[in-house]
Order: structure tokens, then C-alpha cells, then sequence
């Protein structure tokens, strides 16, 4: 299939709906990765009224950002549609090094832990932190004792799932 020249190809992302300080967020998950940064921002204009609330003009409507490369859309949307589990964004890390690191920055300051590698931010969107070892040890002959060790983690351990491979 060939392509004008001139025909503007489409741009793919995806948005996360925050309900407030996305201009906060999106400074923090660029500090968090490598290959990361804020591309655009767009503010609500000065005419914009909340519905029955403060007016939003001058927030920040969108950020635009990559996270890895990754583009992301951040928009404060407002309260109606909360972020959840049923979206998140999954990290694939080299190390247990870095699994903690990301962990311990995501749990900061408000954020939780859930289980199997999962994690929320203190802005309430959920995270994977996932072990390339893990992906390897899952796929070997004793994949049903290591998802079994796996179940029982919060933040996923190398060396426990490799003690279960074993």
C-alpha cells in the first residue's frame, strides 16, 4: 500500500484522564524513565468555566509526553471518569535494581501496592513493574511454581521466582 508524500499519516497515543495535576505528573513520570519527555501543553482558555466550580482557566487542558519513547496524552478531564486499574502502563526492567527503584518512586507520597508487579502512583494511575527474568522463568518447564510464588508478591522478587524455578 503505498502512501502520498503528502498525506498526513496518523498519530497514535494514549490518553489518561486525570481529574487535576497532570502538569505534576507527567514531571514525574518523565524523571522516571530514560528516552522520556514532555512534547506539548495546552492550557484550558480564559472563557472556561467548570460547572459549578472554580474556573480552569490557565490549567492545563493536556500535556503531551513520552515515557521511553512512548507517546502518552495527559488530560484533565475532571472527576467524571476516575483512573483505574482497568488501564495501566507496563514497564518491562532489566533488573532487580530496577524494579526497585521504579517501585519505591511509584508507593511514594500517597501511592499503593497491589500484587503480581502491579502498583498505583499517588495520582491513581497503576503501573506494572515487570522483570524480564520473570518473562523467561514463566515460559520455562517450572512456569506453574514460579506463577505460584508470583501470586503471593507485591513487588516481584527475582530471586524468590528463581528459587522456584529451581
Amino acid at each position: 500500500m503505498s502512501t502520498d508524500a503528502r498525506t498526513p499519516q496518523p498519530s497514535v497515543r494514549t490518553c489518561l484522564w486525570f481529574d487535576g495535576r497532570i502538569d505534576e505528573a507527567a514531571a514525574f513520570y518523565v524523571s522516571l524513565l530514560p528516552n522520556s519527555r514532555i512534547t506539548s501543553r495546552s492550557e484550558y482558555g480564559h472563557a472556561h468555566e467548570s460547572p459549578g466550580g472554580p474556573s480552569l482557566a490557565g490549567q492545563a487542558l493536556t500535556v503531551e509526553l513520552e515515557l521511553d519513547g512512548v507517546p502518552y496524552q495527559l488530560l484533565n478531564g475532571g472527576p467524571q471518569f476516575p483512573l483505574s486499574e482497568a488501564v495501566s502502563i507496563s514497564v518491562m526492567v532489566e533488573d532487580q535494581a530496577e524494579v526497585d527503584r521504579l517501585w519505591e518512586a511509584l508507593v511514594a507520597d500517597g501511592g499503593a501496592e497491589s500484587q503480581c508487579g502491579w502498583c498505583r502512583d499517588r495520582f491513581g494511575l497503576s503501573w506494572q513493574i515487570v522483570p524480564r527474568r520473570m518473562l523467561e522463568l514463566l515460559a520455562g518447564p517450572r512456569a506453574e511454581a514460579v506463577t505460584a510464588v508470583m501470586l503471593t508478591q507485591t513487588r516481584l522478587d527475582v530471586a524468590a521466582l528463581e528459587a522456584a524455578a529451581r
